[in-house]
C-alpha cells in the first residue's frame, strides 16, 4: 500500500518551482489525497485524526494560557483565577485545555481498544505500535505535570503522592524522588519544573506522532478484516472517502467536547482543586484524575509482600508494569489471525478486558479499604492474564472462523447480507495498490 510512484503533477508554475526544490505539496498529495487505505475501514479509524487535531488543540490553547500562568507557588493559584476572570476568552482557553485534556484520553483509549480489537500490532507493524505506546506513556506524564500547575489542593497533593512512589525504589529512589521536586518537598521549584516539563513535552508528543504517521504509511493502515490490501480493488483514495468520513466523526466527536465546555466544564475534574493548595491540610481522599484511576487502583491492590518486595515496591511495579506489558503485545498474541471479528473466543476475553478496565477505573476512585481492595487485586489479576496468560494460550488453542480471500469479498458478503451492493463497493478506482 505504501509504494507506488507518485501520481502528484503540478498544475501552476509555482507549484512546480516549490515542487523541484522542496516536494511538499507532492508530500501532502501522496500522504492524504491520493494514499489508497482499505476500503472497509469503519468509524473506529477515524480516532487517529481526532487525536491529530486534540494534540493541536491542546498546544496551541497551552501556549495562549503560559502567556498568563505564573510558575510560582506564591501566585499560581490566583494567577489561574485571573485567566478565567480578566483574559479575554480565558475562561474558554482554560476550559478547553483542561477538558481536552479528558478528551484527548478518552480518544487515546479508544484508540488503543481498537488497536487490540483488530490485531494493529502484529508484524509488520510492531513498531508503529511501540511509537504509540510511547506517545501514551508521553501523554501520561505531560498531563500529570499539567494537573499539578493549578496548585490547588488535589495538584498538591497529587504530586506528592505521585513523587513520593519514586521512594519505593532502593538506592535511586531518593535521588530520583529530589531531582523532580528540586528539593526534599512539593514546593516552588517543584511547580517550576512541572511547568518546563509540560510545556515541553507536547512538541515531543508531535515528534513522535510524525514518526508514528511515518510508519503508519510505511506498512500501511489495517481494516476490520485483518487481511492485507491484494489489489486496488480492496482500496479507495484517502481523499474524499476517508477523509469524509474523519470529518464526520470529528464532528460528532467535538460536538460532545463542546457540551462540557459550555454545559460542564467542571464535571471532569475534582472540586478540591478549587481549594488554593495547603501543605497542613491533606484531602479525605486523595485521587488522580479520571483517566490515571486504572492505573492507581492496580497500584493499592498491592498491600502484601512478595519475598524481599514490599507491598509499597510492589504497587509500583505492578503499576509501570501495566504500561510495559503493552510494548510487549505484539509478540504476546501468538495467533496468526489479526481480527477479532474471525476469533470468536478472543472477542470474549477482549470484551471482559475492556469491561474490566473500566471496573478498575471505578475502584480507583473508591476508597481502598475492605472488599475494594480485594476486587481491585481481581481485576488487576485478570489485566496481566490477559497480556502473559490468554493471548499466548488462546492463539495456540483457538480455531478462528474462515477469513475471506481479499477486503473487496469482505465487502461484497457484507453488502448483500444488508441487500443492494454499492457502486462504490464494485468500482475499481485508479489507485495504487
Amino acid at each position: 500500500m505504501s509504494g507506488g510512484h507518485s501520481t502528484y503533477t503540478p498544475s501552476t508554475g509555482i507549484e512546480k518551482w516549490i515542487d523541484a526544490r522542496l516536494p511538499l505539496p507532492r508530500l501532502v498529495y501522496d500522504s492524504f489525497i491520493a494514499y489508497p487505505v482499505p476500503r472497509n475501514l469503519n468509524y473506529a479509524y477515524t480516532f487517529g485524526g481526532i487525536l491529530a487535531i486534540m494534540l493541536v488543540s491542546q498546544i496551541l490553547t497551552g501556549v495562549v494560557l503560559a502567556m498568563h500562568y505564573a510558575a510560582n507557588t506564591g501566585i499560581a493559584f490566583n494567577s489561574v483565577e485571573k485567566i478565567m476572570r480578566d483574559v479575554n476568552f480565558g475562561w474558554l482557553l482554560r476550559y478547553m485545555h483542561a477538558n481536552g485534556a479528558s478528551m484527548f484520553f478518552v480518544a487515546v483509549y479508544l484508540h488503543i481498544f481498537r488497536g487490540l480489537y483488530y490485531g494493529s500490532y502484529k508484524a509488520p507493524r510492531e513498531l508503529l505500535w511501540i511509537l504509540g505506546v510511547i506517545i501514551y506513556l508521553l501523554m501520561m506524564a505531560t498531563a500529570f505535570m499539567g494537573y499539578v500547575l493549578p496548585w490547588g489542593q488535589m495538584s498538591f497533593w497529587g504530586a506528592t503522592v505521585i513523587t513520593g512512589f519514586f521512594t519505593a525504589f532502593p538506592i535511586i529512589g531518593d535521588p530520583i524522588q529530589q531531582l523532580l521536586l528540586g528539593g526534599f518537598a512539593v514546593d516552588n521549584p517543584t511547580l517550576n519544573r512541572f511547568f518546563s516539563l509540560h510545556y515541553l513535552l507536547p512538541f515531543m508528543i508531535a515528534g513522535v506522532v510524525v514518526l508514528h504517521v511515518w510508519a503508519l504509511h510505511v506498512t500501511g493502515q489495517t481494516n476490520p478484516t485483518g487481511i492485507e490490501v491484494k489489489s486496488k480493488t480492496d482500496t479507495l483514495p484517502f481523499t474524499p472517502y476517508a477523509t469524509v468520513k474523519d470529518a464526520f466523526g470529528m464532528v460528532l466527536f467535538f460536538i460532545v467536547f463542546a457540551y462540557f465546555i459550555f454545559y460542564m466544564p467542571n464535571y471532569l475534574g475534582h472540586p478540591d482543586n478549587y481549594i488554593p493548595a495547603d501543605s497542613l491540610k491533606t484531602p479525605a481522599h486523595i485521587v488522580p484524575e479520571w483517566y490515571f484511576l486504572p492505573f492507581y487502583a492496580m497500584l493499592r491492590a498491592i498491600t502484601f509482600n512478595v519475598g524481599p518486595i514490599d507491598s509499597k515496591l510492589g504497587g509500583v511495579l505492578v503499576m509501570f508494569g501495566s504500561i510495559a506489558v503493552l510494548f510487549l503485545v505484539p509478540w504476546l498474541d501468538t495467533s496468526k489471525v489479526r481480527s477479532a471479528v474471525y476469533r470468536p473466543w478472543y472477542k470474549v476475553f477482549f470484551w471482559l478486558f475492556a469491561a474490566n478496565a473500566i471496573f478498575l477505573g471505578w475502584l480507583g476512585s473508591r476508597p481502598a479499604e475492605g472488599s475494594y481492595v480485594h476486587m481491585a487485586q481481581f481485576a488487576t489479576l485478570y489485566y496481566y492474564a490477559f497480556f502473559l496468560v490468554i493471548m499466548p494460550v488462546l492463539g495456540l488453542i483457538e480455531t478462528p472462523k474462515r477469513l475471506p480471500n481479499s477486503i473487496t469479498e469482505a465487502v461484497l458478503a457484507k453488502s448483500k447480507k444488508g441487500g443492494a451492493v454499492p457502486a462504490s463497493a464494485t468500482a475499481a478506482p485508479e489507485t495504487k495498490g
